[in-house]
């Protein structure tokens, strides 16, 4: 479904549930998440159904993670940095 226009030779160290993810530099929390494979990152409130990013430009919200230990926050507007810690909001 995505895919990359540009490799960045440049990489970083994330964390995403626990595990460490060598992602490139210069992407967002919710394209280096996606482009290794975690495909939902949270459960809608009234059914339990799984949710992914949508839009990929701030407006549908289906993209929220708690990043760095604050919750709520859009992944597809915030670029990765290194030892970033993210989670999904349950």
């Amino acid at each position: 479904m995505f895919r990359k226009l540009h490799k960045n030779s440049e990489t970083i160290k994330i964390w995403f549930e626990g595990s460490s993810l060598d992602v490139e530099e210069g992407q967002t929390v919710a394209a280096a998440l996606l482009s290794e494979g975690h495909l939902f990152f949270r459960n809608s409130k009234i059914s339990g159904q799984p949710r992914a990013p949508y839009c990929m430009m701030g407006v549908c919200f289906e993209c929220m993670l708690e990043i760095d230990g604050q919750s709520s926050q859009q992944s597809c507007l915030i670029p990765v940095s290194e030892g970033m810690n993210i989670r999904r909001q349950t």
